[in-house]
């Protein structure tokens, strides 16, 4: 089934799903193996594979690593036109509708296009909205971008409905890596009630609570790195949290 298909019906059915967060500029291979071990026993639903820079070479080796150790889905989330790897199952295309770079909304995307409509990959449209957390983070360093300042619900479920209704598939909320503060309840709440489309959260999550109360809150997916690059063993408590809740 496709990938989108899935996140769709899992969403429509009040299933919370949870995406494992990888940068390969951080793991080795082995600890890119027990993480995915980790995932796939705890029951994980997809990996999201990418980061800021990408400087060690090692996308297409940490795609196969994945789809070699779980049967779980590998999404690309790239950080620039460059990280492809047509060995993932999709690609997130995103566009950073949160920000006014127009080489982040459209302009990047026009020099991949040609590369992805070859490619065997998925491509899934994703409305991409940086949150402010606390901190700069290394995505609003790159994109040249201010984030949605984190008290702002209406920016934030305006800015959603807009993409929606431009025909993009999914909204992704996110805080950042190392962010200090996650996406509030209260705005994933309102961003959720304003759209039909799957909403996907990050950034700053790093307990069985927290991920408990973004999904509560609204979020369809819940998206995590960095508490898991430090605590592998952390992907099964934060699973079983997201997997119990209830809206």
């Amino acid at each position: 089934m496709p990938v989108y298909k899935t996140m769709q019906d899992k969403s429509a059915a009040g299933l919370k799903q949870l995406a494992v967060l990888i940068d390969p500029d951080k793991l080795d291979n082995k600890s890119i193996k027990t993480l995915a071990k980790s995932a796939s026993e705890s029951g994980a639903d997809y990996f999201f594979v990418g980061g800021s820079l990408l400087i060690n070479n090692q996308l297409d080796e940490c795609v196969r690593i994945l789809k070699e150790v779980a049967g779980i889905p590998v999404i690309l989330f790239p950080g620039n036109t460059l990280q492809m790897s047509w060995k993932a199952d999709a690609i997130l295309f995103l566009s950073l509708i949160s920000g006014r770079n127009a080489e982040m909304l459209i302009g990047r995307h026009v020099i991949s296009a040609p590369y992805l409509k070859l490619s065997p990959l998925e491509v899934i449209s994703t409305g991409y909205m940086l949150i402010e957390s606390g901190r700069p983070t290394a995505v609003s360093y790159m994109s040249n971008s201010d984030p949605i300042p984190h008290d702002k619900e209406d920016i934030a479920m305006c800015t959603a409905m807009a993409g929606e209704m431009l025909g993009l598939k999914l909204i992704f909320m996110d805080a950042g890596s190392g962010a200090i503060n996650p996406v509030s309840t209260k705005m994933i709440s309102h961003v959720k009630q304003s759209i039909e489309i799957p909403l996907m959260v990050g950034g700053g999550i790093r307990t069985p609570e927290k991920a408990a109360e973004s999904a509560a809150a609204g979020a369809d997916i819940l998206v995590i790195g960095n508490a898991f690059e430090n605590d592998p063993g952390l992907i099964h408590e934060i699973c079983r949290a997201v997997k119990e809740t209830i809206n």
